[in-house]
């Protein structure tokens, strides 16, 4: 059976929280009402505001469920430096094409590449892994093989 472990940051954990309470006290609750006001205009089988609201709570209520399903089995990521070497919850910086970057290794739930959040099952994250200061990490990407310098792990 594979690890359903979901490695998550407090910030990442506080940010889901915060979510279920608004799906769940706030969303479940308007989309009642709209499903309420839409039965009182008549026949439903012709009413799109009737359905559209139907199908917003149907991806409330998965929402919902994926995130109680996340939070059965959550492991919080410890921050800290492990001795410079790069583990979960890392924060790195390295040098790529000539340009300093920041990354921060985090589970595969609040990954954000964007935002410079990289999970640590992705191919980026499971390279940097392991290595330390001065390192020369290789990434296999779409674009073929990209060496990072790793420049400073926080």
């Amino acid at each position: 059976m594979p690890d359903k472990t979901t490695y998550i940051t407090q910030e990442g954990l506080d940010k889901m929280k915060a979510e279920l309470i608004e799906l769940k006290q706030v969303k479940r609750r308007e989309l009642a009402e709209r499903i309420e006001s839409a039965r009182d205009l008549g026949d439903l089988s012709e009413n799109a505001e009737y359905h559209d609201a139907k199908d917003a709570l149907a991806l409330v209520e998965s929402r919902i469920r994926e995130i109680q399903e996340i939070m059965k089995d959550v492991s919080l990521i410890d921050s800290s430096s492990k001795g410079g070497v790069i583990s979960i919850g890392s924060k790195i910086s390295v040098e790529v094409l000539g340009k300093e970057r920041q990354y921060t290794i985090v589970g595969s739930s609040e990954a954000n590449p964007a935002e410079g959040l990289i999970s640590n099952e992705s191919p980026m994250g499971s390279a940097f892994l392991g290595h330390r200061v001065d390192d020369m990490v290789t990434v296999e990407t779409p674009t073929g093989e990209t060496i990072f310098k790793v420049i400073k792990v926080g």
